[in-house]
């Protein structure tokens, strides 16, 4: 009945036995932290941080970014802002989720004002957990069916094309001349029908659909027309979805014991087939012509002086980071309390954006193949998202000898690019649970793990009807947005211009050491000013730059787009909630009350006691039962 009464968070925190339950399976004797468990190695953490970074975005957005935004220039900004923008960020996280052993929710204990920028990470990560396994469904549909003799879109098979399925353009239209000096213009179909000839000259052509597109909007997708025809369910793509959660369930049912196995195979595999087909892609004839385009002779350095090539850099460092959306918390919760967590920060974000440029060397040597056999431009062969991943990308591979076994690597490399971020984002629900309900994890982490595994499945079945793509999209385009921004923004202000950027130097120095004044300039410079402006300026004009979202020329309904905002709407209102509900709580006057939500709780600091030091000597300890009563938020420590 206890927790009946529990309206905060922050004054229900019930204290935990420290003895380990037989039943914890995901805590072995060697861990520092018997509550939570910690990585087994070193190797486990980074590599699913790597993992987690470097995803499907780096592989079908980067290279085009690049390209579209003057090649090897693009560079240049792209690493001013993971500078300036991408790694405070990221070092930030990483030592607040490693400092106080929390996800987070839990980890606002820091500000409890701001409880409800963790609700909205958490959030808007289950909604993208939702799709992003819709899209590694797609990836485990297309490498099942690359394992024939002969890659079922490499033709236009009568089975499902049409008319418009070809890969050089067509003639729809022509003049002829029936009588002397009557010529008229007639469709083609009617000019073969009649046995007439078309006068040379008056052809007119239509760009044809390309096999792989025609095969990923009627094959797998069988798509509708729009989103108001929701269709059916595509059994495979479903099948292939539950195959895709079974998988993600299995891997982390002992949580980061096993999925920290995992990612050994799932992280490190993507580089060998990318290194597979740099190599590949370089043997082939028009690849250097492809490279060029992408970071070679076709470098524009005049797009520098464009305003919109450096929110490209910005927005790409922001969101291939994964900042704010609670993983790099929930992932740096279970370091041991002295691991440093800033030679990590490094090592991730180098080689996340190292990743980027590689992979673009992959994706332009063999487009730049396809556009050479198919005497096209680079230009006219290049997509993003989708429409590189299933049908530009695929359509190069059907033209190499041994497609299927190229097509197999590629999607086996996307599949894997996708299941490391899904593991982190899944991690970041279970963690967040464990720290609601620690003992209920401990007894119950496997069956709690799958049945979030199986919700998320049967949420996820409307992105794999006739009309699932549009779902997919529609998600993508609200909830991978602008909350995570304003999340973003919120966080840093809390920690760095509330709680103090001061004081948080001092915990991180608890856990790596103390450091110079000059070794903090550069990050008090970024913390304090440069980040906070830089992530305004893009929320900013991504706001005056907002577009309704369509698929391709396919516009949403009105009650699509009403029903994104109010997804979004759903995400980032319990920032304001939650703020009201701590401070009606609180005590004193309406000042007093927002000064008390505007000081850490009570029992925020280290996890473990012998690391509290003087600082945090008088640290509520949220682990050992002593008594019944519930901590008041009032009891929040003083500023230092």
């Amino acid at each position: 009945m206890d927790k009946l009464k529990c309206l905060s968070f922050f004054k229900c925190r019930r204290k935990e036995n420290a003895e380990v339950a037989p039943e914890n399976l995901h805590v072995n004797e060697n861990d520092e932290n018997q509550e939570r468990g910690n990585w087994s190695k070193k190797s486990d953490y980074l590599l699913s941080m790597v993992g987690y970074a470097v995803g499907l975005g780096n592989v079908w957005r980067f290279p085009y970014l690049t390209y579209n935004n003057g090649g090897g220039a693009f560079l240049i900004p792209y690493v001013i802002m993971l500078a300036l923008a991408g790694l405070p960020l990221f070092f930030l996280e990483c030592s607040m989720g490693q400092f106080s052993s929390l996800g987070p929710v839990s980890v606002w204990r820091i500000l409890p004002l701001f409880q409800g920028v963790g609700i909205t990470m958490v959030l808007i990560s289950l909604f993208v957990t939702i799709y992003y396994n819709v899209i590694i469904a797609y990836s485990l549909y297309y490498l099942f069916a690359s394992f024939q003799r002969e890659l079922p879109w490499s033709k236009c098979s009568v089975s499902w094309a049409d008319g418009n399925c070809s890969r050089s353009p067509f003639v729809t239209h022509c003049n002829v001349s029936i009588r002397i000096n009557e010529i008229f213009q007639a469709n083609k179909s009617w000019v073969d029908a009649n046995n007439l000839t078309c006068i040379n000259g008056s052809e007119v052509y239509q760009t044809g659909q390309l096999p792989s597109e025609q095969y990923w909007n009627k094959v797998a997708l069988q798509r509708s027309s729009g989103l108001d025809e929701t269709g059916v369910i595509v059994w495979y793509l479903a099948l292939c979805l539950l195959l895709a959660w079974l998988i993600v369930g299995a891997a982390l049912c002992k949580g980061i014991k096993s999925s920290g196995k995992v990612v050994y195979f799932t992280a490190l595999f993507p580089y060998v087939v990318l290194l597979i087909l740099v190599i590949r892609g370089a043997t082939l004839e028009g690849a250097a012509k492809g490279i060029s385009y992408y970071i070679g002779a076709q470098s524009d350095f005049a797009k520098l002086k464009d305003a919109e090539v450096w929110k490209d850099a910005a927005t790409q460092i922001f969101y291939s980071l994964s900042v704010a959306w609670g993983g790099l918390v929930a992932l740096s919760s279970y370091n041991k309390f002295k691991n440093n967590c800033y030679s990590d920060a490094i090592v991730v974000c180098v080689t996340n954006c190292l990743t980027s440029v590689f992979a673009g060397f992959a994706i332009f040597s063999i487009l730049g193949h396809m556009a050479h056999i198919s005497g096209k431009e680079v230009t006219q062969v290049v997509k993003s998202g989708f429409d590189l991943a299933f049908i530009a990308y695929p359509e190069a591979l059907a033209q190499l000898p041994g497609g299927p076994f190229w097509s197999v690597l590629f999607f086996f490399m996307l599949l894997t690019l996708g299941l490391d971020s899904q593991f982190a984002s899944i991690e970041t629900i279970t963690t967040t649970i464990q720290d609601l309900f620690p003992k209920v994890m401990k007894k119950m982490r496997a069956p709690i793990t799958l049945g979030c595994c199986l919700v998320l499945f049967f949420l996820g079945l409307i992105c794999v009807t006739q009309a699932g793509i549009y779902w997919v999209n529609l998600i993508d385009h609200f909830c991978a947005g602008w909350g995570i921004l304003i999340a973003a923004i919120l966080e840093i202000i809390g920690v760095i211009w509330i709680y103090g950027g001061n004081r948080f130097i001092d915990d991180i120095e608890m856990m790596i050491g103390a450091k110079r004044w000059i070794f903090w300039l550069w990050w008090r410079t970024c913390w304090f000013v440069i980040t906070p402006i830089l992530l305004m300026s893009i929320l900013i004009w991504s706001v005056i730059q907002f577009r309704r979202p369509k698929y391709g020329q396919i516009p949403y309904p009105n009650w699509g787009v009403a029903l994104g905002w109010c997804m979004i709407t759903f995400c980032i209102i319990w920032i304001p909630i939650m703020a009201i509900i701590n401070i009606i709580q609180a005590k004193g006057n309406i000042f007093q009350r927002i000064a008390t939500c505007c000081r850490p709780a009570a029992n925020w600091g280290p996890y473990l006691e012998k690391y509290r030091g003087e600082r945090y000597g008088n640290m509520l300890d949220s682990k050992k039962e002593t008594n019944h009563e519930i901590p008041n938020i009032s009891d929040s420590r003083k500023p230092e």
